[in-house]
């Protein structure tokens, strides 16, 4: 869920005493966004997970002055995440180009992620996921599962929020084609389709001008 007024302010004043010198305020506050940075890689990979978390705080480490609090503590953590991602990838396919508005985690890292939900309509929404670009499983995911915002997402992706809402109408829509192919029932296309007409909705109810 998006984060609060309150709980930002309080976010932010832990990072000022970080800052200042407070290690144990800086341990409080890597804290609060360990578990929720630990499944982003998690829904991707089968290996490597938990270095690709040492890095990504690590890189929070470093890049902790430059914060500016121009958004909230997990967004910039977020960014910070999908880079050390796509870094690794990049590592693992040396002297490769790879796009990743069309490479899918099948054609990247083939396998299942490491979040286990076997049997859950979750699973089968976390399988389809993994067959859609890269950049569009990400959004769909930090969007609809994390909670974030348009302008949070613009700074995560660093695209401009009118592309957030496009690749957001883009990722519904191929992840609504994909399960009801995928689908090995009429009961499980209804409920493929119910869960995809509800972010379907919740897309028109945040742009009115929308299509999707």
């Amino acid at each position: 869920m998006p984060a609060g007024p309150q709980a930002t302010a309080d976010e932010h004043a832990l990072l000022e005493a970080w800052r200042a010198g407070d290690a144990a305020a800086g341990e409080a506050l890597c804290e609060r966004h360990f578990d929720a940075i630990y499944e982003f890689f998690a829904s991707k990979l089968t290996i490597d997970v938990g270095d690709l978390v040492q890095r990504t705080f690590l890189g929070c480490i470093e890049a902790r002055d430059r914060f500016r609090g121009e958004c909230s503590f997990r967004t910039f953590l977020y960014a910070i995440a999908r880079h050390e991602l796509y870094g690794y990838f990049r590592s693992r396919h040396r002297g490769q180009l790879i796009d990743f508005a069309h490479s899918s985690l099948q054609d990247l890292s083939p396998g299942p992620s490491s979040l286990l939900h076997a049997g859950t309509e979750k699973a089968r929404l976390a399988e389809a996921l993994r067959a859609l670009p890269l950049e569009l499983q990400i959004i769909l995911e930090l969007r609809f599962w994390q909670g974030l915002t348009g302008p949070e997402l613009a700074l995560v992706l660093d695209v401009p929020e009118g592309t957030v809402r496009s690749r957001l109408r883009r990722g519904v829509e191929a992840l609504r084609e994909h399960m009801l192919r995928a689908s090995g029932s009429p009961t499980g296309a209804a409920q493929a389709a119910q869960q995809l007409e509800a972010w379907s909705t919740q897309l028109r109810a945040e742009d009115p001008l929308s299509p999707a």
